[in-house]
This record gives C-alpha cells, structure tokens and sequence, in this order.
C-alpha cells in the first residue's frame, strides 16, 4: 500500500502527539484533514492528532479542522474522567466483597501517556485469579443489564453495567500460539503468587496494575493475539511504546529476551519494534531488542498495511454476517476470511502464521462438532 501525503501527515501527527514534539507539515503539499480525521477515528487515535495538531509549526491548519479535533479530544476528556470514577467505585465494591483485581490495558495504559485522558478508552478489563473470577462473576452478572456468552475455555465474560463495558478475565492467554501462552501462564503467577505489581493512584482509590516487566509482555503478547485474529490497530501499538518509554528505566532487558524466545515470539517483537521506529517515531533508544536490519522494516511495512487496511479492532471489516446468516455459513466466512489473513501474514510471520491458522481450524470444527 502507498502511502499518500494524508497518509503522511497521518502519521506525524500521531508522532507529534504520542511524544510530545513539534512537527512540519508543509513537506506533505495538500492536506485533506477531512481524511486524517477519518483515519484518526479509525484507529482510535484522535486524542493523539488532536494534541498533534498543537505541536505544528509552519502551517496554520483551518480554524475548523482544529476546532474539530480539540471538541472530539474535550469528549474524550469527559468520558475518561467519568470512566475511573467508575473504575474506583468498582474496584472499592469488589474489595468489599473480597474480590481482589488487576486493572489491565485501558486506563492502566493511559496513565503511561503525557495526556492521559486524550487516550481513546474502551472496555474496562480485569484480570482475576480462577477463584476471583468465579466469585466476581456471579457478583457482578446481578448488576449488569447485558451478558455476552461466557468464553469458559479463556475464562472471559464481557458485561455492560450501567454504561460501562466490564471484561473479566480468569486469563489472558491469547489461545492461538501454545508457546506464548505458555509464558503468559508464567507472567500470571509472578503477578497473583510473587505479588509483581504497579499501582496507580486514581483519585482515593489505589489500583493495582501488572509490574511493568509483566505489563510490557502481555501488552505485546495482546497485540500479537490481535493481530492474527484480524483486528490490531494503531492505538494498542502506541500503548506499547509508550509502557516502553515510561519504564525504560526498570524493564529487565534479560527476563523479557528470555520470555520472548521461550514464546517463540521473538521475531515479531523485532517487526514491530522496527514498526514503532519506522512509524511513530518512538525513540531508539527506549526500544528494547531493536534491529536496523532491513527485513524488520520490510515486515514492518507489511504490517502497516494491514493495520490501515483493517482499522481498530477490525472496525472497517464487515461483522454484520454474525448477525444475518445461519452458524455454519458464520463459521464458513470466518474461515475463509481466517486462510486468507494467514496466507497474507505467511510473509511477514511465516510458521506462526501457519500455527495461528491450524490452531484456529481445529477450534472452529471443535464448535461446529460440539453444537451438534
């Protein structure tokens, strides 16, 4: 995919918001700023811009264009504000109850940003030992106005209370890589048997967060579940670089090298540390393992073109078939859409792709046998 100047000025923005610099724009000629908000929105990035927008130095972007994006960045203020006083008063109702939880990604992640409330937030997700999770499900199914189906196998159950989107996790195993998943298993008992967390401070209320060498793996291990399940974007990439940048200080290069080869996952750690060089600008310097080698920016380019092509979280893929067709022509879809996303990733991530793709078959013809 060719990038066009959009697709330039696109990204320095994104650079200039995610680090805090300033940024030139005339280099681009022509700015639809139409379409920068367009891929803005599709990769929940618009706090980002937003604040880019504020670092540009030679041209005057339209009174319109700015107006725009600062009243999205003020919403976003709004409900990431109104978002951790419910994550207080969650956490305090649950340790009432003697549910003890682990704040991960989302407004954990936030805290990482120089604006943490112009991140883009989503679901409030928790991880839980097996015994909290059982306990906070029943707790918490009482409050909520909607259930998605309980994912036994993953231990996740996504629940909407009040306005709010409640994912509990018993794990965050990305069930598509076995290695990986592995090491999640291990990084799972340093955090709830070792006690290796972080806290952050929200309002009265102390939340507790995976230590940041935990964090920096399941960060990255939740990107590389997503990419291959078809639906990465560029917000959770930032999110990684800037946990990196934060804790460049205290991450134990040694422990992550060994978590990473024990996965399996190396090379795509090289591949997307060439993207966040090659893209977001992120500083060398703060990224652990980098490679300048040039097949790590070629995959890389790989990379972006999926992310563009797929949006936040799959947004710009068709879903509307899981609601308007029968299961086995949903299963049928999903397994073509499945071999060609692994056909394609084939070149970047060669033999995970194949076990991605063999894993996720033998999933799908579980469901089908055991439905009927």
């Amino acid at each position: 995919m060719r990038l066009d100047q959009n697709h330039h000025a696109f990204f320095a923005l994104v650079q200039a918001g995610l680090w805090e610099q300033d940024v030139r724009l005339s280099q681009y000629g022509q700015i639809d700023f139409k379409e920068v908000y367009r891929l803005a929105e599709e990769q929940s990035v618009i706090g980002l811009v937003a604040a880019g927008i504020e670092h540009v130095t030679d041209v005057k972007v339209p009174q319109e264009v700015a107006l725009t994006f600062v009243g999205s960045a003020l919403q976003l203020e709004q409900r990431n504000l109104a978002m951790n006083d419910y994550i207080a008063m969650l956490i305090d109702q649950l340790r009432n109850q003697d549910i003890y939880v682990l704040l991960v990604k989302g407004q954990g992640i936030a805290q990482c940003y120089e604006r943490p409330l112009w991140r883009a937030c989503g679901d409030i997700d928790l991880l839980l030992s097996v015994d909290n999770y059982q306990k906070a499900k029943s707790f918490l199914s009482e409050q909520a106005s909607s259930k998605e189906p309980e994912n036994k196998q993953s231990m996740h159950l996504g629940l909407t209370i009040e306005e709010w989107g409640v994912e509990l996790h018993g794990t965050l195993k990305s069930c598509c890589l076995p290695n990986m998943d592995k090491i999640i298993e291990e990084v799972q008992k340093d955090i709830f048997l070792n006690g290796n967390v972080r806290t952050w401070n929200n309002g009265n209320t102390l939340i507790f967060l995976p230590s940041s060498n935990n964090d920096v793996f399941l960060v990255f291990t939740h990107i590389i579940k997503h990419f291959f399940h078809g639906g990465l974007g560029l917000r959770q990439i930032c999110d990684w670089c800037r946990l990196l940048l934060i804790f460049r200080d205290t991450i134990d290069i040694h422990l992550l090298e060994s978590r990473l080869n024990n996965a399996g996952i190396m090379t795509e750690w090289l591949a997307f540390a060439a993207y966040a060089i090659e893209y977001l600008g992120m500083p060398i310097d703060a990224m652990p393992l980098y490679s300048p080698d040039k097949k790590w920016a070629k995959k890389s380019r790989r990379i972006n073109k999926f992310i563009l092509e797929v949006g936040n979280f799959g947004h710009n893929r068709d879903r509307s078939y899981y609601k308007t067709k029968a299961y086995i022509i949903r299963k049928t879809i999903s397994f073509w859409r499945h071999t060609k996303d692994g056909l394609r990733h084939s070149f970047i991530f060669s033999l995970d792709s194949i076990r991605v793709w063999l894993y996720l078959c033998s999933t799908g013809v579980k469901s089908i046998i055991g439905r009927h």
